[in-house]
């Protein structure tokens, strides 16, 4: 196990995902013929640093979370390091109460947040609906954030979904607002919150029209049971074709 973290480090290094990636398994394989617990939990940080780096966040947050108490991989990275991608990839991979539980009132978290400037503004601005002061503290991430070796490729992508993040957190509360009350909330000119918007807007990202001659936003979300129940009939009505053409082989 020990060489097998080594070349997992020699992976990171070189970021080689091909060879991160053969490792991780061969290590959980290893690992169902017997390994030690200390072992189990270093392993769920490689994994979550290699789910990050290749865009995963989802999976990399969950992995960070179930390490967080656990955390001995400081051949890595220093614990603020780790408690930084937590956050980060908590922020755009839960929902508003997991975020509250496993990150705003983490007691991990909280004896370290406040060590890396504007990563406390940036979580609990966006979870106390701050927007303005979420978006500087969030400019104010961006160079720490273009500096990783691991989050850069994907920065432009970062971007994108923490704003849609915020946005849809935003809008969740309203079924019209005015263009003008979400620009000042945000701190932006309208003409820049109309320009955003409407990209989302275009890539399905947001449930919403802009009626730009009111200067209204009108929220459009979606019916879940309603999608449930379409889903429902089309699954249904795969199963009778498939019991239909079944009917006829065993008629045959």
């Amino acid at each position: 196990m020990d060489l097998v973290f080594h070349t997992l480090r020699i992976g990171f290094f070189f970021m080689d995902f091909k060879l991160i990636s053969a490792s991780i398994e061969k290590a959980k394989s290893l690992f169902e013929e017997g390994g030690d617990w200390e072992r189990k939990n270093r392993l769920k940080v490689y994994e979550g640093l290699y789910c990050m780096a290749t865009r995963n966040f989802k999976r990399a947050a969950e992995l960070f979370l179930d390490s967080i108490s656990t955390f001995t991989t400081y051949e890595l990275f220093a614990y603020d390091t780790f408690i930084f991608y937590t956050v980060l990839t908590s922020i755009i991979s839960l929902d508003r109460v997991s975020l509250k539980q496993k990150v705003v009132d983490a007691p991990e978290i909280l004896t370290v947040i406040d060590k890396i400037p504007y990563l406390s503004n940036f979580l609990n601005s966006l979870y106390s609906c701050q927007y303005k002061s979420f978006f500087i503290a969030f400019d104010g991430l961006m160079d720490q954030i273009r500096l990783d070796r691991y989050i850069f490729p994907h920065f432009r992508y970062y971007m994108r979904e923490v704003r849609t993040v915020a946005y849809s957190q935003f809008l969740e509360s309203y079924k019209s607002v005015t263009m003008e009350a979400m620009a000042k909330a945000f701190g932006v000119s309208v003409d820049f919150i109309d320009m955003e918007l409407s990209r989302f807007i275009a890539a399905g990202r947001l449930h919403c029209k802009i009626d730009k001659v009111a200067g209204v936003l009108e929220t459009n979300r979606p019916d879940a049971k309603n999608a449930l129940y379409q889903a429902t009939i089309k699954q249904g009505d795969f199963l009778l074709n498939r019991i239909q053409n079944l009917s006829r082989v065993i008629d045959l």
